[in-house]
């Protein structure tokens, strides 16, 4: 009883008032210090940075007062410039405000080197399906007179002969030497 006299007492009811009251000034100054803190109402546009050099992003991320992060480097493209912006995060025409981080991802100065596996004494098909699944280009075929028909003999990438572990860069053009099924024949 005792306690349902309290809740219908004055010095109750003027305690929820005024507790209402301050909530609903701290909740209105709140959002109005964290609209002045964050920049609420600054919108800055995304340049698209894309084939830029690192030194032209930079300058230019700097002239919008915006900072950069270089994440990643790319497998490489032939399309883009080396050490060029590749992609970027937020995209181009977002909207940040200052002193937002930029994502940088750039184009590597080359193709990286993959290891020749060791495919010689195999099938012209087999050496073919496995340096492609690697990212080689087959380029041209060669026979020399060799008892295996179609086997591979030797490789060479710019005339120069391969041996299996050589590094050279991916997407390279390889050119396969193969046995003509004929050494064994008389003519």
């Amino acid at each position: 009883m005792l306690l349902l006299k309290y809740f219908k007492s004055k010095i109750f009811i003027r305690t929820l008032i005024m507790m209402l009251v301050g909530i609903i000034i701290g909740v209105f100054l709140l959002k109005f210090f964290l609209g002045f803190s964050t920049n609420h109402d600054q919108r800055i546009g995304v340049p698209d940075l894309a084939k830029m050099s690192l030194d032209d992003a930079q300058k230019t991320l700097e002239n919008l007062d915006l900072k950069f992060v270089v994440i990643d480097s790319a497998s490489f493209n032939p399309d883009y410039p080396p050490k060029s912006v590749i992609d970027q995060d937020p995209e181009a025409r977002d909207s940040v405000k200052e002193n937002r981080k930029i994502y940088l991802t750039l184009n590597p100065s080359s193709y990286r080197k993959i290891a020749i596996p060791n495919v010689l004494d195999k099938t012209k098909r087999q050496v073919e399906t496995h340096l492609k699944s690697i990212g080689f280009r087959i380029g041209e075929y060669y026979y020399i007179p060799d008892l295996g028909r179609n086997v591979v003999r030797k490789m060479k990438f710019k005339g120069k002969e391969l041996k299996p572990g050589d590094l050279i860069p991916k997407n390279s053009e390889i050119d396969l030497i193969l046995g003509d099924g004929k050494a064994g024949e008389k003519p």
